[in-house]
């Protein structure tokens, strides 16, 4: 009696794209188009166990340089669930333009064990030429996609020096004509942009400026979005900055460090466009010695302004010549006005030493570094409990995959018509338990790792190294980079005074073991 030959079944989903949404709308588009030559395609392929699913992949108005797809996300969420065992497109390109996007597409069909077939491009996966060819074919469509960016930039280049308005969220003072692919004045608008020019002209501060602005009301522009609104704020004094900077204002537009006459009708004039400039100019080289570059202070980065939930900037003044006053200042007090925050500046000696003493007490006292501890290795511990939860769930499939093969074995001692069938899933079996297997090992060397990169009391005693007598010998620009090793950040509250440190758990990691070399050399 002949054996009867089982067909393996191949569970087929096409996937369609269009760069653009023009023409979605009609009754027959380039997806359908696609689709009806892939289903022809599959139809043509029933006799070899191929079958089409019935759920749609379609991404209109998607690029192809990315994988930020809905209906392609959709597509892989299914191939991981064991859906999907085919994957067939129209052409290469609809799946992706991006060669390594494709070549991770292509990682995760063969994982899943999922065949990809190009209809007109006649090749599949399941040989080594359609493999070779795939790669060739990805080459060059990630050739025109570059040789169609480099062709756009040339082409805005081009505009740009015209004159031209090459898009973009128009400035304050301006808006765009949808129509004539122009921005044209907002009268109430353009009427804040010369005050703005004329303030400066005469407090020649942004900082005074964007003061002004605010005691008066005014707001930034505000560009409505599909997100939520953009901009409407209170000043700041870079706003103010990007504004009197801007040659947009003159009528002109700037294109790679050269300037063109603008399509667009002038707000501000030549002349006191160009007064501004020299204003600034002449600020700015008083500037280049700044007394905020000279000095390295120590919790630079580091110390932030609880009020503003900013970052707070290490400058000095010198009241005398032989004297300098060093103090940290909030960024938002310095970019919107000291009547902005309650904190506005502190004494740089003050606190540093006060966060120098709180250091020292957290390394000589076990009790505050048994808090600290609990805190600091808090997230390690939360990522250990969810590693081992996923590890239990790994364990318990690889069991029950287990029992299914000692099963399949048991049932394969008896004589049965099916029993090629049989051995084949038995195979099929015994390699996902040796994938999951390689998982666990994977998962046992995880936990390894994990379980060294807890913080031990004695090592975050020696990694504060603020009690030592070696601190006092180290320059400013060395304690610097140990403090940011010991603190992720240090919050200050100006309203009360209070100081809230967060240790940095890698850092003090890292500090104790280039205190033991010896250590370094055994973990490699």
């Amino acid at each position: 009696m002949a054996e009867k030959t089982v067909t393996k079944r191949l569970y087929c989903a096409i996937y369609t794209r269009k760069s653009t949404s023009e023409g979605l709308d009609r009754d027959f588009t380039s997806l359908d188009n696609q689709r009806e030559s892939a289903e022809s395609y599959i139809n043509s392929q029933k006799s070899e166990g191929w079958i089409l699913l019935p759920d749609r992949y379609d991404d209109g108005g998607y690029t192809g340089a990315n994988t930020e797809r809905p209906a392609l996300q959709k597509l892989i969420a299914d191939i991981k669930e064991g859906k999907i065992n085919c994957v067939v497109v129209y052409k290469v390109d609809r799946l992706s333009r991006s060669l390594l996007d494709f070549v991770q597409l292509l990682e995760l069909f063969e994982k899943s064990g999922v065949v990809f077939v190009s209809v007109t491009q006649s090749f599949n996966t399941n040989n080594s030429m359609g493999r070779l060819t795939l790669n060739i074919l990805l080459s060059f469509a990630q050739f025109e996609r570059e040789i169609i960016s480099e062709r756009v930039k040339d082409k805005m280049g081009a505009a740009r020096k015209k004159g031209k308005w090459c898009g973009g969220r128009p400035i304050l003072g301006y808006d765009l004509d949808k129509v004539n692919h122009k921005i044209v004045i907002n009268e109430k608008d353009a009427k804040l942009v010369r005050e703005i020019f004329d303030l400066y002209l005469k407090e020649r501060s942004f900082l005074s400026v964007a003061k002004i602005l605010n005691e008066k009301g005014y707001l930034t522009k505000r560009h409505p979005t599909k997100s939520g609104d953009h901009g409407g704020i209170r000043f700041k004094n870079t706003n103010v900055h990007h504004i009197v900077k801007n040659v947009l204002y003159t009528g002109k537009v700037k294109y790679n460090g050269e300037i063109y006459k603008g399509m667009h009708e002038a707000i501000i004039s030549e002349e006191i466009f160009n007064k501004v400039q020299e204003i600034s100019a002449n600020n700015r080289v008083r500037r280049d010695y700044s007394k905020t570059t000279r000095n390295t202070g120590i919790l630079s980065r580091i110390l932030r302004c609880k009020a503003c939930n900013g970052i707070m900037f290490h400058t000095y003044t010198s009241k005398k010549k032989d004297r300098k006053y060093r103090y940290y200042v909030c960024l938002n007090a310095h970019k919107r006005g000291y009547d902005n925050c309650p904190t506005k500046s502190v004494n740089a000696h003050h606190i540093e030493t006060a966060i120098i003493d709180s250091l020292r007490k957290i390394a000589a006292d076990s009790e505050l570094r048994k808090g600290a501890l609990e805190d600091v290795n808090k997230h390690i511990r939360q990522e250990i409990e969810a590693h081992n939860k996923e590890t239990k769930v790994l364990i318990e499939k690889a069991r029950s995959l287990h029992n299914k093969i000692d099963n399949l074995k048991e049932t394969l001692k008896a004589p049965a018509e099916n029993k090629r069938e049989m051995e084949q899933e038995l195979k099929h079996l015994t390699a996902k338990y040796g994938e999951y297997d390689c998982l666990l090992t994977a998962a046992r060397l995880k936990e390894m790792s994990l379980g060294q990169k807890i913080l031990t009391d004695r090592e975050l005693e020696e990694a504060l190294i603020v009690k030592a007598p070696i601190w006092n010998t180290f320059f400013p620009q060395e304690q610097h980079k140990a403090l940011r090793l010991m603190l992720k950040e240090v919050e200050y509250n100006g309203s009360d005074g209070k100081i809230a440190l967060t240790l940095n758990h890698g850092g003090l990691k890292l500090l104790y073991l280039l205190l033991h070399p010896n250590l370094q050399k055994d973990l490699k």
